[in-house]
């Protein structure tokens, strides 16, 4: 959409994120959140890591999600000691793609901390460094300069005024350092249950009883009322007519066949 209608608007629907996180976090903070991630990707790819251990006793799911952690945070712990610089290797991508888009603007400031950032496409915009916003909001809803911040940005800088590097302009969440805290706690690892400490109460508490469900078990996530039952970016199939293979008629498909052929007729025999 972008590159196509450089000037067009541009929305995502973000109402299956926000019914998941309104319940919990609210106000300012949830509306605030500085990301440029608008799925729920992270939290999906969770959940696949996940199935496994879903249909094991409640113990040994939980086993299962701690040595998982466990070894995802060594994992990324060794991609964070290989980086260096001030932001993380995504949002050094990310903010490159920037700058490269805002080398193709020019700046005008008004003596005020305000400037005017133009292109040859004709969209115009107003950038305030004091206040770090733009009329786009870009750098607002996502913390990054947006083209025109940066254009505006090396302005500043250009004409010999006290100004940070550009990237210290991003939003502290997106540097190397705020990731490196994330990841600093580890989760522990434990003996196993022959070591654990032994149970003070005086009974035995016994599992309850076991019965087998009807039908195969289930493994999925239960999915929200307001969650379309058809997994996303396939089309259902209620309304279409089923193609038969052999002759391509329309009703039936291979498998109940009777041997009709390009007539519709059903065959002798």
């Amino acid at each position: 959409m972008e590159k196509v209608f450089p000037s067009a608007e541009h929305r995502f629907w973000l109402r299956h994120i926000q019914e998941n996180m309104k319940k919990q976090w609210k106000g300012k903070y949830l509306r605030r959140a500085h990301t440029d991630c608008l799925l729920n990707n992270l939290c999906e790819v969770f959940n696949s890591k996940l199935d496994e251990g879903r249909d094991k006793p409640i113990i040994t799911c939980l086993e299962y999600i701690r040595e998982y952690l466990m070894k995802r945070l060594c994992v990324v712990q060794k991609e964070i000691d290989k980086c260096e610089g001030l932001l993380t290797p995504t949002a050094t991508t990310l903010f490159e793609k920037i700058k490269v888009d805002a080398s193709k603007y020019v700046a005008k400031y008004n003596g005020a901390g305000k400037y005017q950032v133009a292109s040859t496409w004709q969209d115009q915009y107003v950038v305030n460094l004091n206040d770090q916003s733009c009329s786009c909001r870009f750098w607002e809803i996502t913390g990054f300069p947006c083209r025109h911040a940066v254009c505006a940005i090396w302005d500043k800088i250009e004409n010999g005024e006290n100004a940070p590097h550009v990237d210290e302009w991003v939003h502290p969440c997106y540097r190397l350092s705020t990731w490196k805290a994330m990841y600093f706690n580890k989760i522990d690892p434990l003996n196993g249950r022959t070591m654990w400490p032994k149970s003070d109460c005086p009974f035995t508490l016994l599992p309850p009883k076991h019965k087998t469900q009807v039908g195969r078990p289930k493994k999925k996530r239960r999915r929200g009322v307001d969650e379309p039952n058809s997994q996303a970016g396939r089309l259902s199939r209620k309304y279409l007519a089923v193609t038969c293979s052999k002759y391509h008629n329309k009703g039936h498909n291979s498998r109940t066949c009777k041997g009709q052929g390009g007539s519709g007729e059903v065959g002798g025999g």
